[in-house]
């Protein structure tokens, strides 16, 4: 196998778009896949092809309809537990995304964590891997400890280290950064935490469409991970959890479907991953994602990563001789994100003119305003990159922000 990346952007209708009017009618040129991810025709086809022939509840029902949709709601879970190496189906929880999933494991983990114990966390996470960690610090008297980042974006296995001891009761931390593209070196992280009895969540989105994770190999207790990042529909996400650890922990929601027997007096609870999906779950979103990620399985994953590897040489080399650009996070190994600022332009600046040009990225501080605190930044611009990126985008990327910078200037 290799990777055409033509024929696999034929497969997504938004990258055919153009952008302005007239004589300024410009290609769509997408560089903000970290944000969210587009999709190719055959999930959005799946998503609807299900509401037109097999929309009913799941698990509910003894008719045709209700068949299909449990039959494909559970399918997506099988492709889930095969895509990150789980080892049961029981142990994948669908969610609304990594953000939903986090918080989920913070309040059903929060009876563990007394006063005077810590969580840990680095100084990477976006604000859904940091902000439930400090909420239930704060509610249960513990203390949340930030391992640094160094200068050029990547942590310090030692230096994290230092900040685990035997009261740190979890270890949270991203597998990739949002913000600065830098792979965490999880299993040597997960390692540090259990050699302290520390459980471990990590986040999970910004991994999943660069490279398949193995939950098992890696050693983590829980894993998140959104949809919409990794060319699924918005509104569905995943969280991972160690078999025993789910049967262990109590539901988060409370309603239909996460409960076993009901009585005016007393309710018990459904094993997982039922007991963590209360409600009527997003069925339809949970069928795409299954597509979507299989569909990501099929292709040749090691010549996806030396595209995407290409990408970010090509991206770092174009924008170098820009004056006064600075890039945010040189970690070797990074996947395909380059967060930049320009001495004396503002990012939102730069982000408003490229938008002009065809061009969109992020700009702003990517819920990670404590990172960019660190660098003595408050908004930066992010081009992220996807397996759909070519390096013709990049080409046009380079010459639209020297326009842009020459302009502002």
């Amino acid at each position: 196998m290799s990777f055409d990346v033509d024929a696999v952007r034929a497969e997504f209708p938004a990258l055919a778009l153009t952008v302005g009017e007239g004589s300024r009618v410009r290609p769509l040129i997408y560089l903000d896949s970290a944000a969210t991810s587009q999709k190719p025709q055959r999930v959005l086809d799946a998503y609807i092809d299900f509401y037109r022939h097999s929309n009913a509840n799941v698990h509910r029902g003894a008719h045709l309809l209700a068949t299909r949709a449990t039959d494909a709601y559970e399918g997506a879970r099988e492709i889930v537990r095969r895509m990150v190496g789980a080892r049961y189906t029981s142990e994948i929880v669908f969610t609304r995304g990594t953000t939903e999933s986090i918080n989920l494991v913070a309040n059903t983990l929060g009876g563990q964590v007394r006063a005077g114990d810590n969580i840990v966390i680095t100084a990477l996470e976006h604000h859904s891997n940091l902000v439930p960690w400090q909420m239930l610090c704060k509610r249960m008297g513990a203390s949340l400890r930030v391992a640094p980042v160094e200068d050029d974006g990547t942590l310090s296995v030692a230096r994290f280290a230092e900040l685990v001891d035997g009261r740190t009761r979890i270890c949270a931390f991203s597998h990739v950064s949002n913000a600065l593209g830098t792979v965490l070196p999880v299993a040597e992280l997960v390692a540090v935490a259990r050699e302290h009895g520390a459980l471990t969540v990590v986040d999970g989105a910004q991994a999943m469409s660069h490279f398949a994770p193995n939950v098992q190999a890696l050693g983590v207790d829980f894993y998140a991970f959104s949809g919409h990042k990794v060319f699924a529909p918005t509104g569905i996400g995943v969280l991972y959890g160690r078999r025993e650890l789910l049967d262990a922990m109590p539901p988060w929601h409370g309603g239909g479907e996460m409960v076993d027997t009901v009585t005016f007096e007393e309710t018990t609870w459904a094993p997982p991953p039922m007991r963590f999906e209360a409600g009527t779950p997003n069925f339809a979103g949970a069928f795409a994602l299954g597509v979507a990620l299989a569909w990501l399985e099929a292709l040749d994953r090691p010549a996806v990563e030396a595209h995407e590897r290409a990408l970010v040489e090509a991206i770092t080399e174009r924008v170098a001789p820009i004056p006064g650009l600075r890039i945010i996070g040189t970690a070797p190994g990074k996947v395909g994100v380059l967060t930049f600022d320009i001495a004396g332009i503002h990012a939102h600046d730069i982000g408003t003119l490229l938008d002009q040009q065809g061009i969109a990225i992020r700009t702003g501080t990517h819920c990670t305003q404590p990172l960019l605190a660190r660098f003595g930044l408050k908004a930066t611009a992010r081009a992220s990159l996807a397996l759909y990126n070519t390096l013709d985008d990049i080409e046009r990327f380079g010459d639209a922000l020297e326009r842009a910078s020459r302009m502002l200037r």
